[in-house]
């Protein structure tokens, strides 16, 4: 082997390996999700839908489903505009309060989950937002305002501003140029930071654990439960799904991020 290609070649091995490790979980979980065991088996010796079927047709994995896609769909809602709003004002602002306003958009993100749900948790216990879907919904839209925060933030950096201030000097206030000029433009940014969100919340299992309960169980919730208290392949059909619908979702903000730059 040439000795110019080594280092190449080693940088190529050690990527390898790097993807390998982030994909193997997913290779060991989808066939286990298709087993007839009923236990956790890899490789599985009969294939079947038997665990799509008790999980499609229990009332309370479905009742937990809904109260997950219900709480990520609000939480989207919420987030978006309010992610939009701070980080027009971070990016066009020179008010120095700003670079605090993004510090603590940002937190979220810095802060170690565990310490977010336990703060969470003792705000609600005394709000009586406990087991409520109105206080899942604010803790994931709280969780998610980062991401908007940091997508659309690149996105108008990249955008020449110049153009919302001749819209103004036409005449238009400051709303209808930002609507009609600006977040036209920025559409793939906002759309990406709103799909992280939607993620996020559906995936967010920490905060979760302490303040959902009863009737507003969610998904990963009871999934964390069945784990602790019986190993069941159910769980892998779940994660599965939720797996699937995450990668549509990521490729689906690849897409519209290449139809954009087209336009």
């Amino acid at each position: 082997m040439n000795q110019s290609a080594l280092p190449k070649v080693l940088t190529y091995a050690l990527v390898g390996l790097v993807l390998l490790f982030l994909i193997l979980p997913i290779l060991i979980i989808i066939p286990m999700s298709f087993s007839d065991a009923r236990f956790l088996t890899f490789p599985p010796r009969v294939y079947s839908m038997r665990w799509y079927e008790a999980f499609l047709g229990s009332a309370a994995w479905m009742s937990a489903a809904r109260t997950s896609f219900t709480v990520a769909l609000l939480a989207t809602i919420l987030a978006t505009p309010i992610g939009i709003a701070s980080a027009y004002a971070i990016t066009y602002s020179s008010l120095r309060v700003m670079r605090l306003l993004r510090l603590m958009l940002m937190l979220p993100l810095m802060v170690p989950i565990i310490i977010v749900a336990i703060g969470v948790f003792l705000i609600y216990a005394r709000t009586g937002l406990l087991s409520s879907v109105a206080g899942l919904v604010l803790a994931d839209t709280m969780l998610g305002i980062p991401f908007v925060v940091l997508a659309v933030t690149a996105g108008l950096q990249s955008f020449d501003h110049t153009q919302e201030m001749v819209a103004r000097s036409l005449g238009m206030n400051r709303f209808r140029a930002f609507m009609t000029v600006t977040l036209p433009q920025i559409k793939a940014s906002v759309a990406s930071g709103a799909i992280f969100v939607f993620i996020s919340a559906l995936d967010e299992t920490v905060v979760a654990l302490f303040i959902s309960g009863g009737e507003t169980q969610t998904l990963t919730k009871r999934m964390f439960t069945a784990l602790r208290d019986e190993i069941d392949p159910t769980i892998a059909a779940i994660s599965t799904l939720l797996t699937v619908i995450s990668f549509l979702l990521i490729l689906s903000i690849g897409l519209f991020q290449r139809k954009a730059n087209r336009t």
